[in-house]
């Protein structure tokens, strides 16, 4: 049994996540701005303490004696558009909420063993048909510089001992939230089809795998640093949408101009629309076995549920 300390449990992966450390019989602290609503939502974990990022006097205690953190805190960068004030929550939501617990991780007596944070492909940005490895350059659009400055923040932690490992998501397929649900809709009503040009690499996840990853990194002491976390068959948008219209028996001959998706949705638009060819060797290197690596499997999978 583990003792994890885990922020941002009520977002898509952190659900998952927390789920699965709670039935393992790992104990589990959750740092959260609801404490009562998280304890309703995970009645079995240890505790669920209110969490200001700005102010560790009332949470620092929690992190001794703890094995580990696993930081997944940060605003849904989807949830609306990018306007200028929404855009600094983003960037302050990641970097302030990294630096305050590192700050508290620095002054355990006990410290963890490990520190696991979220990250993103969007730290390549639009790389075209470049294979990405975790040595490949950032990019330079707000997104990736967010996940590059991100990342960063937690560096420190390394020069005490802590073993890090920043887990690059790529687009998790769930029907809860994100892409899938997203584009579901317009393919019942016979009008789906690719995003944009569709000729974008498209580097997909399975919700389980992203979240059996996060496991994978607690538990593998070998694993550090940053690590790609995508389905190893990618494919491209446009190949992603036909499979999805086959699979639920329906047409995949449209196609939403990025012109329009845009328009539509802003500057988020622009990670949809990034083509990242991840290249996810050093996780398989490391003894990850994907339960999905095609996805035909993942969408009937999600699909059947």
């Amino acid at each position: 049994m583990k003792k994890i300390i885990i922020t941002g449990a009520t977002g898509l992966i952190g659900k998952k996540i927390t789920s699965q450390l709670i039935e393992r019989g790992d104990e589990v602290i959750i740092f959260t701005r609801d404490a009562k609503k998280t304890k309703t939502i995970f009645p079995l974990a240890k505790e669920c303490v209110e969490w200001n990022y700005k102010n560790s006097f009332e949470w620092q205690k929690y992190l001794e004696n703890y094995d580990a953190v696993i930081h997944l805190a940060g605003a849904n960068v989807f949830s609306k558009r990018w306007t200028d004030v929404f855009k600094k929550e983003i960037l302050e939501s990641r970097v302030q909420s990294t630096r305050s617990l590192i700050e508290a991780i620095k002054l355990c007596n006990k410290k963890p063993e490990v520190f696991i944070s979220a990250s993103a492909v969007g730290y390549y940005g639009d790389a075209g048909e470049n294979t990405l490895t975790e040595d490949s350059i950032a990019g330079n659009d707000f997104l990736a510089q967010v996940c590059k400055v991100w990342e960063a923040e937690s560096a420190p932690i390394e020069q005490v001992g802590i073993r890090r490992v920043i887990i690059r998501t790529g687009i998790v397929l769930s029907l809860n939230d994100g892409a899938l649900k997203q584009m579901l809709p317009s393919f019942k009503y016979f009008i789906g089809g690719a995003l944009g040009s569709g000729k974008q690499w498209f580097p997909w996840i399975h919700i389980d795998d992203i979240a059996g990853i996060f496991l994978h990194a607690l538990d593998n002491k070998k694993l550090h640093g940053a690590v790609n976390a995508a389905s190893p068959k990618i494919l491209r948008m446009k190949e992603f949408a036909n499979l999805l219209g086959k699979i639920i028996n329906r047409p995949s001959i449209f196609s939403v101009p990025g012109s329009i998706l845009k328009l539509a949705l802003g500057e988020v638009a622009n990670v949809v629309l990034a083509s990242q060819r991840i290249n996810v060797n050093k996780l398989i290197e490391s003894g990850y076995k994907f339960k999905f690596e095609n996805l035909e499997d993942a969408l009937k999978d999600l699909l059947k549920k």
